[in-house]
């Protein structure tokens, strides 16, 4: 048996371990030791690698923070020598700053010492001085300006020529009548001179009796033998008369009682007439669904005349214009329609005062038109801005049915005084030698003395005198300003 008391010691750098057990020795448990001495030295070699791997991070993390704080030094030096900079920038600015408010000062005191030298010099102050200079750079200008007029111009032209033709002819096609305006005389050709008697009656009887019925006044002196003129400022009256004294005439028993009958017979079949006239516009047109009483008004203007063209004519003539116009546009055919059929509907309105403008909204207003046909009769004549597009087509159209050949008639008189007009206002531009109106006055030449106009400022002059004719003269249609510059050179060889 062994003693209870053991000691046990091992012994590390040999290759023998040595058990004691008591006083005995043995070997019995070598294996083990040799996985000890393994365990052991694995364990210092892991020990060995983490430390290692542990140095080598912390040499890493060293030199990074390293190169972390050499960086750092270098940016806040580049900082400070920017900042540096910056301050020397600064410092610079102030200086400029100061300079250049004091060169302002500076300036504005030469500036005003010359302006002073020069007024005083030249005898002008700094307004004419300023107006003179404005005037050389617009003389300066001018042929600048001339040629940007001209090639604006010419781009319209080019771009709308064509287009603007097409819809035109179209239009003017589909507004053609086959018949011509009539012009009503409000004469009554008698048989014989014996039949005036009877027309005056016993101490004047019977004339007196038709004046009162009708409300217009018999001339039985006239020029022309067997005729009796009536005379009127309401040719719905006129006509009137005239078929009553016709039938009068012709039926020729001329009391006064007879005279009542006829008369108000006569107004009846006037009446019948306009309504139907009226209601034959609006049919010819494509027009429908038109209060009676404005068809019985929009006939009163087959007995109503401006410049001797017939106002219900006119209208029929707008109205087919402005359709076919507003169906090659795509506007709203219907309104241009309604809108030209009755844009002069207030020249029914003689004994109204206003101008037939006004009066045409007022009836347009009473009949509960819509508002786009009240826009087009109230800005037929630019007294109100345009709109829409439909107002706009109705002004061209009454344009073009007023200012086509043989659409309307003038006095001698005041044809020749519109020519006088035109031609004086050509010719109260300077560097104008002559002006003539040709063409019925659609056209105006005008010959310019070439020493005085150049070829850029008859662009000018031209632009100048069309709007000059717009601001003052009203004419039918529209007026070309032709102006002419011609120079000759003329010499004699002997």
């Amino acid at each position: 048996m062994f003693d209870n008391k053991r000691r046990s010691k091992i012994v590390s750098g040999s290759n023998k371990v040595v058990v004691s057990v008591g006083s005995h020795r043995a070997t019995t448990h070598e294996p083990q030791i040799n996985n000890a001495r393994e365990i052991i030295q694995d364990a210092r070699d892991e020990a060995f690698k983490i430390k290692r791997a542990a140095e080598d991070e912390a040499r890493k993390i060293s030199q990074e923070a390293l190169d972390i704080e050499k960086r750092i030094a270098q940016k806040e030096e580049s900082l400070d020598i920017k900042l540096t900079q910056i301050t020397q920038a600064e410092k610079q600015l102030e200086e400029k700053g100061r300079a250049l408010v004091k060169k302002e000062e500076d300036l504005t005191k030469i500036r005003n010492e010359l302006i002073a030298k020069l007024s005083k010099v030249s005898s002008l102050t700094a307004e004419e001085a300023k107006k003179l200079i404005l005037q050389n750079v617009e003389e300066s200008l001018k042929t600048e300006i001339a040629k940007r007029i001209k090639e604006a111009q010419e781009k319209i032209k080019a771009e709308s020529r064509e287009i603007a033709k097409e819809i035109l002819v179209n239009a003017m096609i589909a507004g053609a009548t086959d018949w011509a305006a009539e012009y009503t005389v409000s004469t009554v050709k008698l048989e014989s001179e014996d039949i005036k008697g009877r027309i005056i009656g016993k101490e004047g009887r019977n004339i007196r009796a038709f004046e009162l019925a009708t409300g217009v006044g018999v001339e039985l002196e006239s020029d022309v033998a067997g005729e009796v003129r009536l005379s009127s400022f309401d040719p719905v009256r006129r006509e009137i008369a005239k078929i009553a004294l016709e039938w009068l005439v012709s039926d020729a028993r001329i009391q006064p009682s007879r005279i009542e009958q006829l008369v108000d017979k006569a107004k009846s079949q006037v009446e019948s007439d306009m309504s139907e006239a009226g209601r034959r516009a609006a049919a010819e047109v494509g027009i429908y669904n038109i209060p009676q009483q404005a068809l019985d008004t929009l006939g009163r203007l087959k007995f109503r005349y401006s410049y001797g063209q017939n106002q219900l004519i006119a209208a029929v003539e707008t109205s087919k214009i402005a359709k076919k116009i507003a169906l090659e546009l795509g506007a709203n055919a219907q309104i241009c329609a309604t809108g030209g059929l009755f844009h002069d509907i207030g020249k029914t309105e003689m004994e109204k005062e206003g101008t037939h403008v006004h009066l045409g909204i007022e009836l347009a207003k009473k009949w509960n038109f819509p508002q786009e046909v009240i826009d087009c009769i109230a800005q037929h004549h630019e007294d109100e801005p345009f709109s829409s597009i439909e107002s706009m087509i109705v002004h061209i159209a009454d344009a073009v049915s007023g200012a086509r050949p043989g659409a309307r008639h003038e006095a001698v008189e005041d044809y020749i005084k519109r020519l006088s007009d035109i031609e004086n206002i050509a010719t109260s531009f300077s560097g104008v030698a002559k002006a003539y109106a040709i063409q019925a006055g659609r056209e105006i030449r005008v010959i310019v003395q070439p020493d005085i106009v150049d070829d850029a400022g008859i662009v000018n002059l031209s632009h100048e005198i069309k709007q000059k004719l717009e601001d003052q003269l009203s004419y039918p249609g529209q007026i070309t300003v032709t102006v002419i510059r011609e120079v000759r050179a003329v010499d004699i060889a002997k």
